[in-house]
């Protein structure tokens, strides 16, 4: 595998990791998923800057789930307007 990461730093790094419950690693993966999604979404919109933030989440829910779900879910919204 490639890494810029010298070994020793590597090897304390999976030991920090290792020392961690559940729970924290978890909690660390949740916070990490979030930043992504909010990065992608973020990157749609100065994309398209003209887009409301709605046109920006079903771009993003087609993007990461397909054309089908984004079309259920605008469905769905525009039936509840």
């Amino acid at each position: 595998m490639l890494s810029d990461t010298h070994p020793d730093a590597e090897r304390v790094q999976i030991e920090l990791l290792r020392r961690k419950t559940p729970a924290e690693r978890l909690a660390m993966a949740r916070r990490l998923s979030d930043l992504v999604v909010r990065m992608s979404r973020q990157a749609i919109a100065r994309r398209h800057p003209d887009w409301t933030p709605q046109q920006v989440k079903l771009a993003w829910i087609e993007m990461s789930y397909g054309r089908e779900l984004a079309g259920q879910v605008r469905d769905y919204l525009e039936a509840g307007s």
